[in-house]
């Protein structure tokens, strides 16, 4: 990493072009703004009160970007637009289960996110449990006949969500690995890691090649409830029921809004969030926090009158929920300009607060720039992580696979998956202070990467 020196300079000879005492000096300033009150938490509020749930393609989706024109275009950045995409969507009617033997009693479910629907009739068959998605995986083909498949291995919590990915496979893949066994229906215990009968929803992916069996995740009691009378030996079997309906070309969008760059606009810096949720809550911690939290830095940094040396540029992506559409969209659009994409971070993870930074920088000059980010970020509780491989939230995954740098700002996400893609998504959740330094960390990061000249990419040769 390049050595910083002391003070309010790094090196010009580190990095090119110097970092001023007065881009230092507008970065504490931002800092300092942020943590005494930013707008973050009156943002989300907005968001969540005048438009609430947000599926990704439906009517609400819609009026969430007209929320999003009409509020960036009122606090004044530039080149506010909405870039439509189109897509198919999917729409929640009815849902519901039930244990029929040996114990009849109702059970809190919610149907995964483009699950099929039973008939009217709803699907009443016996449930094989197993502990893991690896255990299904190992059963053979057709020895679930006729029988409701249900994995239950529970999420464990962490503070950086890091489990995730590992149970999240049993939602989203699990559906299609039951149907591969004959199994006529799919029930999970929730990706979460809550104790309330609040399940939590989310998307799956049905493969081509296998039959679509309807799916649904139950509650961590509830899926505790039926563990225990599995564990009593005698036959179970319930009911399920999903009435759910496609919606072929759909319309989803991403909303843009700027600061424009007073001597390199076309070089971008992008910070943003997801707009769409789903529809279960009001979609406050997943993703209106984000929404909040980027949209109030910007709104920090232009209404102190600033002009970066490079555009800022804002993004409120759709349809992330169902598979990152609205990022391969923008990706899509602007893959001639990706080279002029300086570097981006994305908020998606909550509204906890920020305890460690890390970049994926692959420059000497952006290794200095990254440690004065750091040395900036130290005074809010924010430390320097040794992790530099990319990251920077899902909607930037298209850019990092097209080689665009980025910043990753790491909350606490110990009590995120409690909430996430639950009815109880809601605004109340949030603490207004936490949002602030989120502000700060996100203000202090894209003033200075863009208020400089900086590369975070190697030349190329």
């Amino acid at each position: 990493m390049a050595l910083v020196l002391a003070g309010w300079f790094i090196s010009s000879a580190s990095i090119g072009q110097p970092v001023t005492r007065e881009s230092l000096a507008h970065a504490e300033m931002l800092r300092a703004q942020a943590m005494a009150g930013s707008n973050a938490m009156a943002i989300v509020t907005s968001l969540t009160t005048e438009v609430g749930p947000r599926l990704a393609g439906s009517e609400a989706e819609a009026r969430a970007r007209v929320w999003a024109l009409n509020t960036l275009t009122e606090k004044g950045f530039a080149n506010v637009r909405n870039e439509l995409f189109e897509m198919d969507a999917w729409e929640r009617h009815e849902e519901g289960a039930e244990i029929l033997a040996p114990y009849p009693q109702p059970l809190a479910v919610t149907a995964l996110g483009g699950s099929v629907p039973t008939d009217e009739n709803g699907l009443s068959a016996e449930v094989a449990l197993f502990e893991t998605l690896e255990d299904l995986k190992r059963v053979p083909e057709g020895s679930l006949t006729g029988r409701i498949a249900y994995v239950g291995h529970a999420m464990q919590r962490t503070q950086d969500g890091s489990s995730y990915g590992y149970f999240n496979e049993a939602r989203t893949g699990g559906p299609s690995i039951a149907a591969g066994k004959g199994a006529v229906g799919y029930l999970i215990r929730s990706v979460g890691t809550d104790s309330h009968r609040f399940p939590h929803t989310g998307s799956l992916r049905y493969r081509e090649e296998m039959p679509r069996v309807p799916a649904l995740a139950l509650s961590n009691p509830d899926a505790d409830q039926l563990e225990r009378i599995a564990a009593e030996g005698k036959t179970l079997s319930v009911r399920i029921k999903v009435d759910s309906s496609e919606v072929l070309a759909a319309q989803s969008g991403n909303v843009i809004g700027e600061v424009v760059g007073r001597e390199a606009p076309d070089e971008i810096v992008v910070i943003g969030a997801h707009l769409d949720s789903w529809d279960l809550g009001t979609g406050a911690v997943d993703d209106g926090a984000g929404v909040g939290i980027t949209m109030a830095a910007l709104e920090l940094i232009k209404d102190a009158g600033l002009a970066p040396r490079r555009t800022i540029r804002l993004v409120l992506w759709g349809a992330e929920e169902v598979g990152l559409l609205g990022a391969n969209a923008y990706r899509d659009r602007y893959e001639a300009s990706l080279g002029q994409h300086i570097m981006g971070s994305e908020s998606d993870f909550g509204g906890g607060r920020v305890w460690k930074v890390t970049a994926d920088s692959q420059t000497e000059a952006g290794d200095a720039l990254f440690a004065e980010i750091a040395r900036l970020l130290a005074p809010i509780g924010i430390a320097p992580g040794s992790d530099d491989l990319p990251g920077g939230g899902p909607d930037l995954y298209p850019l990092i696979a097209a080689g665009v740098p980025t910043l990753r700002l790491h909350q606490d996400g110990r009590d995120y998956f409690d909430l996430h893609h639950t009815a109880d998504d809601t605004v109340d959740k949030l603490d207004a202070a936490s949002l602030d330094q989120n502000v700060a960390a996100f203000a202090v990061f894209a003033w200075l990467v863009a208020d400089s000249d900086i590369s975070f990419r190697p030349a190329v040769e």
